[in-house]
């Protein structure tokens, strides 16, 4: 695919990088920039996510993507690709920022994932020239412009050593809001997270926490629920909608045997109203 470039400035939506630290000459980009600045969210965390953090950021990330917020991260294994995926599966806009040149994605187990990013209407970018070394370093300073691209940041588990709090640096340094999820304080994957939060981070739960400070403006309106064909079919919808995205879960709320639960499944997902997202995991197309 065609790799655009731009300098920062000549973009309403990234003209925000100007008021970085080292601010970058060219942005090199495959899919679309958003042509106007609005309420922006980046959701970063670590690479290998426990099942709470990986339904924490699922949630968060498509809560805020369906009420028109843009999601950015780095594509990165965990977090990062879950927080896009999760973006992308409200069709909603998400920009992923890369620690390597264009047209190379990685990691490549993410091709697909960058793919349907561009194909929603989003970007894969990177401020590095085609042909230039990957050095470790290129990945910490990614990090200033995923933070330096958002109106806020939300850290959604991190250990204490996480590659993640670099990226909460930096927010700081740019005079973003940080937002964290607490943790159980036993988990090694929440002491990052924690820590922060004893700085002076702020909680965040739900959407709401974000918008009320970033866009309290912001719509509330939700998209429409679907009705299913029969009483069971709407009652999954509606569980679904409310966040319940668990197939065994689904289950024990419906109260029914696990044969009618699989047939209202299968009959919603051929109607195209629900999506697997792997793992019996669920969501609203």
């Amino acid at each position: 695919m065609k790799i655009n470039t731009i300098s920062p400035d000549k973009n309403d939506f990234t003209k925000v990088l100007a008021n970085i630290a080292k601010v970058p000459k060219k942005l090199h980009y495959i899919g679309k920039l958003p042509a106007d600045r609005v309420p922006t969210v980046a959701i970063v965390g670590t690479r290998r996510p426990s099942s709470y953090g990986k339904e924490v950021t699922q949630r968060l990330s498509y809560d805020l993507a369906e009420r028109g917020i843009i999601i950015v991260s780095g594509l990165a294994l965990g977090v990062d690709a879950i927080a896009h995926q999760a973006a992308l599966d409200t069709n909603g806009t998400t920009l992923a920022v890369l620690g390597n040149a264009l047209p190379d994605i990685s990691p490549r187990t993410n091709h697909r994932l960058a793919q349907d990013i561009v194909a929603n209407g989003g970007a894969v970018m990177s401020e590095y020239t085609q042909g230039s070394k990957v050095y470790p370093s290129n990945f910490l300073e990614r990090n200033r412009l995923v933070a330096g691209l958002a109106d806020a940041i939300i850290i959604t588990e991190a250990t204490s050593r996480s590659g993640t709090l670099n990226t909460a640096a930096r927010a700081l340094e740019q005079g973003k809001e940080l937002f964290v999820v607490p943790g159980p304080i036993t988990s090694p994957l929440s002491a990052g997270c924690n820590a922060l939060l004893k700085q002076g981070a702020h909680v965040v739960t739900e959407y709401r926490d974000v918008l009320d400070i970033i866009a309290p403006s912001a719509t509330e309106s939700i998209k429409a629920v679907p009705l299913g064909q029969t009483e069971l079919e709407t009652a999954i919808i509606t569980h679904i909608s409310h966040g319940v995205r668990d197939g065994a879960e689904l289950q024990r709320i419906v109260a029914v045997d696990q044969a009618e639960f699989a047939t209202a499944l299968t009959m919603l997902e051929l109607a195209g109203t629900i999506k697997a997202l792997g793992a019996n995991k669920w969501t609203i197309r």
